[in-house]
């Protein structure tokens, strides 16, 4: 069965991150991706490894995992769009699809007609969506975007860390992952205005500005109580909600309510603290969180991590361990869920590149991974001649 965006067409000159994982997403839900590249050297990420795809011969092909993580189910049309002809292609090549994505810098393309204001005059109907780092307007528009900046000036590395260490980035590019979620869901709303109106529009996205909505109830508790702190791995608003330290690891323990608390306190044998004033509900705990914490501690030290999961898991206390990247992807739940796959890749060692799979179950139209990440320029004359008539590009 078609995917719910089957029919959409997509022209893609964004690199990076955010804009191929918004792609990425819409591709896997039925839309035809064409992604612009420059010739010859393509998307920045292809060269950001290692590691690259392992090759047959036992050498290794161009592309990294880093690029292959973000560029499934598209096409890739290598295009000069500093030419005179090269700009033409890509004008007419977005006349015949539904969304343009970019990711230049404000004012980028204007040089090259392929702005939204240019582009509009030509197709109204059009929805562009620009990234940029800190958005079209305000005092920091000039600025470049990087996934590190954005998370340093939205606030997320301050709240990010051990109390009394250093700020810290998330472990992945947050910032880019989040804005291209943002833009995937934008786009769509955007095709579902002009499915009813006719009219395209302008969707301007900012890294920054999609990672501080990220602080979500952090910020809010700074905006109404001035609460501006760095927790490592303890939650601002429920106590214990953490990592503890046990005889042979580590174990999450994640008691988000009153009922919860009672119920691990009678796993550790300690009932005694649910009668405590100071711990008996969620704000008093918050209140003495170190105290409570450093009673905890203490205790949990003693357990193995096996026996501790499986008790709290019989009293239905939300907790677990804290798998390797290895335990994760080697374990029954991710096979159940289909959140590692293999793509048909040419030239790499056996054919084929393990993916994460889309994390969305559809019960109608189930995503597809119909194309692996392209190399670069690998469909230019197929496209070209499907959308435009014409295989080649003549220079100037």
């Amino acid at each position: 069965m078609p995917g719910p965006l089957d029919g959409i067409r997509i022209l893609d000159m964004s690199r990076i991150l955010a804009g191929p994982f918004a792609t990425q997403l819409l591709g896997d839900m039925g839309a035809e991706v064409i992604k612009v590249e420059r010739p010859g050297r393509g998307d920045d990420t292809r060269a950001w490894g290692p590691p690259f795809v392992p090759g047959e011969d036992g050498g290794e092909l161009p592309e990294s995992a880093y690029y292959l993580s973000a560029n499934r189910n598209k096409r890739s049309v290598a295009v000069d769009m500093s030419s005179a002809k090269g700009a033409e292609v890509i004008r007419q090549m977005a006349g015949e699809c539904d969304v343009v994505i970019e990711n230049f810098k404000p004012g980028g393309l204007e040089k090259y007609g392929l702005d939204h204001d240019s582009l509009r005059g030509l197709y109204p109907g059009l929805v562009h969506c620009s990234i940029s780092g800190f958005g079209h307007t305000g005092p920091n528009a000039h600025r470049p975007g990087y996934d590190l900046l954005a998370q340093a000036m939205s606030g997320i590395m301050a709240i990010t860390g051990e109390p009394e260490g250093e700020p810290m980035k998330v472990g992945v590019g947050v910032a880019d992952v989040m804005c291209g979620m943002y833009a995937a869901n934008a786009i769509q709303a955007a095709l579902i205005h002009r499915m009813k109106t006719g009219e395209g529009q302008h969707i301007d996205i900012a890294l920054a500005d999609t990672t501080t909505s990220w602080l979500v109830n952090a910020g809010t508790n700074y905006l109404l109580g001035g609460v501006e702190e760095r927790l490592g791995n303890q939650h601002p608003n429920i106590v214990p909600y953490q990592v503890f330290k046990v005889a042979d690891g580590h174990v999450i323990v994640a008691a988000g309510n009153d009922g919860q608390f009672e119920r691990f306190c009678g796993i550790i044998g300690r009932e005694d603290m649910v009668r405590d004033v100071r711990y008996a509900t969620n704000p008093a705990r918050l209140e003495h969180r170190e105290a409570l914490i450093a009673e905890l501690a203490e205790e949990l030290k003693l357990w193995l991590k096996a026996a501790l999961i499986a008790r709290m898991e019989a009293e239905n206390v939300p907790g677990g361990p804290i798998n390797t990247l290895k335990e994760v992807f080697d374990s029954e739940q991710v096979k159940a869920r289909e959140m590692r796959i293999a793509m048909e890749f040419p030239g790499a060692r056996g054919g084929k590149v393990d993916l994460i799979g889309n994390p969305v179950k559809f019960s109608g139209t189930p995503v597809e991974y119909r194309r692996p990440p392209p190399q670069c320029g690998a469909h230019t004359d197929e496209v070209l001649q499907e959308l435009l008539g014409q295989a080649r590009i003549e220079e100037d």
